[in-house]
């Protein structure tokens, strides 16, 4: 495969990445935001080499951007690569530089959406135009959308372009996106690469407690207050069964190999995960948050003065299934909250689940041990979601992969939303590269 990913291309995966970093999009929820300057940069860039964008909104300032390049194959299916352009908010005075600098310091990028995800859109446009620039065709049609809101609900973002604007990924069959690829260091001097083919669905819950309402200084045998906390502690201690899926299977038996261990029978009904697990070492951490479902307190809301008993009282529950795990998790939260306190999905959105021996993952792989070759690819299953979701409902098979080589000690998984974000120069580098070799070959 010839190479024409030039240094002008590396020069503005680092130049897009910085300057995307500077537009402040953050996105607060409940349908603050905009993505809208983000959305024009990106569409400028695109359409300075030719690739026609189309801006589309729900609301004004939420901007999405889809633009398709045509394949040399009109017979192939199409491809989706997808990436949002909002950011979770940050404060500045927690960081060693402000979020929204993007300043370039020691070879590191610094700035909210460095790591989620304005890089690899970054990436993206910047291997697109050396497309451009070089003559060069994918096979397949590439559909690319930047995305508003994935940080919240996806309602004006993918959500709203897969009810509104499905012709625009006609054809589209799989996609890629962010969270998978990055380099996640075993111990020894092992250089994973974990790919995502899955996600855990989401179930936000809000569970609601009623009783009587009266004065703090009377017996209360029906306060709400009470209710409510006998569930969520219940909740927060349940220990949720191990439910292996095919992609966490795959993930620990690839895992087992690499580390010299005996395949294990994952299918044999005494299969003990977490025993597994603990001979893994910090590899564990890519797969113990998919071994089950999961449930998470993390919002109480009741009363409004010390001696008043409320008559009702709410929580909020972070809730993620596994693949083919919902009905086990709504039997479980029935029986968790009991007769007294009342439950339902404030936010759901599907597991999903990718093949791990497809042509595509087989491709991503040959791309990461070709620039790194002492690279061990893994499937894995992300324990969050993103916008695949959405897009899956157009039939869109969905991947994690933004690649990133990045240096031991760099904790990528915690700067996802965290203080300091940052991404090494060398790192978006090895990424354009990584994406430029993969997506041609598919």
């Amino acid at each position: 495969m010839a190479e024409h990913i030039d240094q002008r291309a590396l020069d503005e995966a680092v130049t897009f990445t910085s300057e995307l970093i500077r537009i402040d999009t953050t996105n607060r929820g409940g349908g603050e935001g905009s993505e809208r300057a983000a959305a024009e940069y990106v569409a400028e860039r695109l359409a300075a080499v030719g690739v026609e964008p189309v801006l589309l909104e729900k609301s004004p300032g939420r901007t999405n951007v889809v633009a398709r390049i045509a394949g040399s194959d009109p017979s192939a299916d199409a491809l989706l690569v997808h990436g949002h352009l909002d950011v979770v908010p940050a404060e500045p005075a927690d960081w060693s530089v402000h979020p929204f600098s993007g300043e370039i310091r020691d070879g590191v990028v610094w700035g909210r959406g460095a790591i989620d995800m304005k890089n690899a859109d970054a990436m993206v446009l910047a291997a697109v135009r050396a497309w451009a620039r070089a003559g060069v065709r994918p096979r397949r049609d590439i559909v690319l959308a930047f995305t508003a809101d994935e940080e919240d609900s996806a309602d004006y973002g993918s959500d709203y372009l897969v009810d509104q604007h499905a012709g625009l990924f006609e054809g589209c069959t799989e996609g890629i996106s962010e969270s998978g690829a990055f380099t996640f260091h075993a111990g020894e001097g092992m250089r994973l690469y974990p790919v995502a083919a899955g996600e855990r669905g989401t179930a936000w819950l809000r569970l609601t407690a009623r009783g009587k309402a009266g004065h703090g200084s009377k017996v209360s045998r029906a306060n709400a207050v009470s209710r409510l906390a006998a569930a969520v502690a219940r909740i927060g201690e349940y220990e949720w069964p191990q439910r292996l899926t095919p992609t966490v299977s795959a993930a620990l038996k690839e895992l087992a190999a690499v580390h010299g261990l005996a395949e294990p029978d994952v299918d044999a009904p005494d299969f003990d995960a977490d025993k597994l697990l603990a001979e893994l070492g910090p590899a564990a951490a890519l797969v113990e948050p998919t071994v089950r479902n999961s449930a998470n307190p993390t919002i109480l809301d009741a009363g409004y003065k010390i001696n008043v008993i409320p008559g009702s009282a709410t929580a909020f529950i972070d809730g993620r299934m596994l693949p083919g795990g919902e009905e086990e998790f709504k039997h479980t939260l029935d029986r968790l909250t009991g007769p007294l306190v009342d439950w339902d999905f404030h936010h759901r959105e599907v597991a999903l689940q990718a093949p791990v021996d497809s042509p595509t993952f087989a491709a991503m792989r040959e791309a990461l041990e070709h620039f790194d070759p002492d690279a061990h690819v893994v499937p894995y299953c992300m324990s969050g979601g993103t916008d695949a979701k959405q897009f899956s409902r157009l039939g869109v098979v969905g991947y994690g992969f933004s690649p990133l080589k990045l240096p031991e000690g760099f904790d990528y998984q915690a700067l996802f939303h965290g203080v300091d974000e940052r991404v090494p120069v060398d790192a978006l580098h090895f990424g354009v590269r990584v994406l430029d070799r993969t997506l041609l070959a598919l």
